[in-house]
Order: structure tokens, then sequence, then C-alpha cells
């Protein structure tokens, strides 16, 4: 049976028009044609795609997953003029090839500037859920996303290894920021697979963290040298770490933690380590009655001012970042398993602007939760995409 080639509508609907504006809204055009400027990406000549509309059809590629590209970059030039900040052209009509070639004339520079530029913490001082004592609760970890097997991706992002063989698809290594209480990927990095999670976190840190931030961490991130590079930084960190690293108890505290030191491996001489606190539970897994242990080490060690019970229930809302992954990985891509860019640079520009349309989806969320005084975590992302997608008869629901 021939498949069905899905369309939009044959007019913009306004459901179109607010997710034109909600990209807007994140990405202003002013922004991007600056930044298209400063990478020499900005249109030479007239053209039937200016270079500010393919930025933004390539957020858009995240909303409508499931449409063909023609039917995007439509609905993207009709929003889009329709709020008065695109080029005033008509229905558009241009071939897949047109698009392609579009893209590749934009290539993945401008998208990452562009996060660079508007990826940021969201959470107002005092916001629900969103700070531990005037810190600002932030997690960090890494995923691996599929993408197309073509020669050259396979080239360029390698492939992980696998129980038996290697894996059907190449994959790129991604390392995020979340601020906990909006769900917002804050910082990102996209690398080859082959490139470790830790040795991105060392490259990225001390551009990333702030000294008003808590930084939660799973053990695979756990090194001497990184932790210090982290707690270099002014942030206050937990992180979880192996049952294995040597931790010698020198004082113990009224809350049950105790103080220690870390050293880097190669210190013989155990002259240069750093104090840490350590806190030490067990969680029971009520499905199977079988206990989890967790070893905790954070800079922070005064008991008082940050109990250890509270640091404990605190660094498992690090678990709310596999669901921010979730949301980027599955929700917004839908049914497609990998990401449909071709080559190594369209697939970097294509994450990238998942990742814009992540925030986007995020900050609008956040203002609504707050209109309310909410904790932006009891709304649905998928509701949220829902409703942007939605026909809606209020076009004043679309930002100017």
């Amino acid at each position: 049976m021939a498949r069905t080639r899905k369309a939009l509508p044959a007019r913009v609907d306004v459901a179109h028009l607010i997710s034109a504006g909600v990209l807007a809204a994140a990405c202003p055009r002013p922004l991007i044609e600056a930044i298209l400027a400063e990478t020499g990406k900005a249109s030479q000549r007239e053209r039937r795609l200016p270079a500010p509309a393919v930025v933004y059809y390539v957020m858009a590629l995240a909303l409508w997953r499931e449409a063909p590209l023609e039917e995007v970059l439509r609905v993207v030039c009709e929003g889009l003029q329709w709020l008065g900040g695109a080029d005033q052209t008509e229905a558009v009509q241009v071939s897949k090839s047109a698009i392609s070639q579009a893209r590749t004339r934009l290539g993945p520079d401008v998208m990452r500037h562009l996060a660079q530029r508007v990826l940021r913490p969201l959470a107002p001082a005092g916001a629900p859920g969103a700070w531990y004592r005037q810190r600002r609760v932030m997690a960090l970890d890494g995923s691996g996303l599929d993408v197309a097997d073509e020669r050259a991706n396979a080239k360029f992002f390698g492939y992980p290894t696998a129980t038996r063989g290697q894996s059907a698809f190449p994959q790129v290594r991604s390392l995020g920021l979340v601020e906990c209480g909006t769900h917002a990927i804050v910082a990102a990095d996209i690398a080859p697979y082959a490139r470790s999670e830790k040795a991105m976190a060392a490259e990225a840190l001390p551009g990333w963290l702030q000294p008003d931030m808590l930084v939660l961490a799973d053990r695979g991130f756990y090194s001497f040298k990184l932790w210090c590079l982290a707690a270099n930084s002014g942030a206050a960190l937990v992180w979880r770490v192996s049952s294995t690293l040597k931790l010698s108890t020198q004082q113990v505290l009224a809350d049950g933690s105790y103080l220690s030191t870390v050293y880097d491996s190669a210190d013989r001489t155990r002259r240069h380590g750093r104090t840490v606190r350590v806190i030490e539970y067990a969680l029971q897994n009520s499905a199977t009655a079988t206990e989890a242990s967790y070893r905790l080490i954070t800079t922070l060690l005064d008991a008082e001012q940050a109990p250890a019970l509270e640091l404990a229930a605190l660094y498992h809302e690090r678990w709310e970042i596999e669901g921010v992954f979730d949301e980027f990985k599955t929700h917004l891509r839908g049914a497609s398993t990998v990401l449909r860019s071709k080559t190594p640079d369209l697939v970097q520009q294509e994450l990238w602007g998942l990742l814009l349309a992540h925030f986007a989806i995020r900050q609008l969320m956040a203002q609504a939760a707050w209109r309310q005084a909410l904790d932006p975590d009891r709304l649905s992302f998928m509701h949220a995409v829902r409703v942007i997608k939605r026909k809606l008869p209020q076009a004043a629901a679309v930002p100017p």
C-alpha cells in the first residue's frame, strides 16, 4: 500500500503562526542577522530562500518531523511574513534539492553560535523548584543520538560499540547542562562518538559554570582533574562517585556525613588533595525489594548549611535531565529514530536546531507556569508541543 504524503494546510493557520512566534521569541531576527553577518553567511544577493528564513526552518523541523520538507518551509515563511519580520515572499515553492542547497550554504556554525547566544538559565531568583539556598540547581549529563547510516556520517561520527559487532547507526555524542527547575538546556556541545563525555566536559565546563550554580553529576563524570576544574569555577558540586574510590573518614559530622580528601591518582605524595564532604546512603527499590547504594561528594562542607538529607534528595533531581534528553531525543523527533540529515555538517546543524526548538518550548512553558505561580515541572512537555501546533482562535497568543 502506497504511503500517503502528509501535507500541512494550504493556508497557514494560527497554530503555525504561534509556532513561528515561539521560535521568533526565543531567537529574534535581529540576533540571527547579526550572527549571519559575523559568520559571513548573510545572503549576498536576493534569494528565494533568504538565510534568516533557513535558520527558522532548521528549528521548525523539530516541530514538524512528520511533514515534508517543502511544507515545513512554506509554513515557516508564511508565519514569519505574518509576524512582520521576514522578507515579503509569497507562497514559497521550492524543491528538496533547493532546500538542501540552502541548508548547505548555511552550514552548522550559524546554528551553533545562535545556540551559544540563546541558551541560558531561565529561572529568576526564588522561582519554584529551581533553587537550593540561593544556588541555581543544574545537572550535567551526556547522551548519544543515532544519525543516518551514510558513509560521510560514519567516517565523521563513528559507531558505538555493541555487544556483538558495532551499532547499526553512527552516533553523535552530546553533552548538556540543564536547569533542573525549568528543564531548559542552558549549554550544550556535540562531538563525534569517540570523544568521551569527560573530555567534552573538561573543555566546556570553565565556560558554562557560574558561582551561583549547584551542579549535579553522575559517577561517570568524576575524575580528580575534572572535579578540581569544576570546583574552581566557584559553583557548588554534588556528584556521585564510585564505591571503589578510596575516601578515608577524617571527621564525622552531626548529620552522619564525613569529611575526606580526594587526590589525583598520579600524586603519590598525597600533598595536593581537595577536601570534600561525603554522603552515603541506600535507597530501596519497592518493585524488587533490593537496595541501591549511593555515595556523593560535595564542595558544601558545612552540614548545618547543607544537611546531608537535603543534598541526597537534591541529587535525585539529576534524574530529571534524563527526562530532558527523552524530550529532546524522542518527543521532538517523533517516530523518527535517527536524525534525518545525510552529511556531518547538516547533522550538526539539525542537532543545534533541535536544541534551539527545545529551548523555545521550555521558555514558553516556564513563562506560562510562573504566571500561575506554578513549578514548570507541573506542565507536560508533550502537551506544550501539541498546544503550540494546535489551531487556536486567538491570534493574540503570538508574540509580537
